[in-house]
């Protein structure tokens, strides 16, 4: 199978496998689902990227003499859906329990948690594409964080396959894993500013100069 190495010779309009997927060495991020290419977002905010590094850190911690492994983005799952390996997804952080998953490549398989911290150019995405892949491959638990008011929503599968969502949860509430049990974490931590408001309107600051 020839090697593509521009994103520019892909047919956005027609359907890819995994075997196409790994022939792909051009520089731009992508994700398949279903079948159907679809382009992640440019590079991630500061605030985004200090939400990932807290609870990389946390899940990290909490692991740690465990068979189980934490895996921030880049990283691929490659989802069971139906008899095809045709979903190809990077969620932001990745929780992996079975080690008989993780290859070279990433994770052939479900993991048992996925985070996705949504931006304003992903929140469709995570909210559906992504939301109905992971509970059709049976993703056991995915977080979704919206850095912008804070807010974080936990969704658990039930038994009929199917996920139900915690309440909202944001500053000074504390998150649970019901996936991995014991694991909890203060979101005053996740929530931290990590880029200070500015004082004054940039523009009439310059105007004044």
């Amino acid at each position: 199978m020839a090697i593509i190495s521009d994103i520019r010779q892909l047919d956005f309009s027609r359907s890819y496998t995994y075997a196409d997927y790994l022939t792909w060495q051009f520089r731009e991020r992508v994700e398949l689902i279903m079948g159907k290419i679809f382009k992640m977002s440019p590079a991630p905010s500061s605030q985004h990227q200090h939400i990932v590094s807290v609870l990389t850190a946390a899940f990290f911690q909490f692991l740690k003499g465990t068979p189980y492994t934490v895996f921030p983005a880049p990283f691929d799952v490659v989802l069971p859906i139906g008899s095809n390996e045709d979903t190809v997804v990077q969620p932001d952080l990745t929780v992996v329990c079975d080690r008989s998953k993780i290859t070279t490549q990433g994770c052939i398989g479900s993991p048992d948690l996925v985070v996705e911290v949504v931006s304003k150019s992903s929140v469709r995405h995570d909210l559906h594409e992504k939301f109905q892949v992971y509970e059709q491959a049976g993703v056991r638990e995915y977080w979704i964080i919206h850095p912008t008011d804070k807010s974080l929503i936990i969704f658990v599968l039930n038994q009929a396959g199917k996920y139900e969502p915690s309440k909202p949860l944001t500053r000074g509430d504390i998150a649970f894993s019901a996936t991995l049990q014991g694991f909890q974490l203060d979101l005053n931590e996740l929530f931290t500013d990590v880029v200070a408001e500015p004082e004054v309107d940039y523009e009439s600051a310059v105007n004044r100069i």
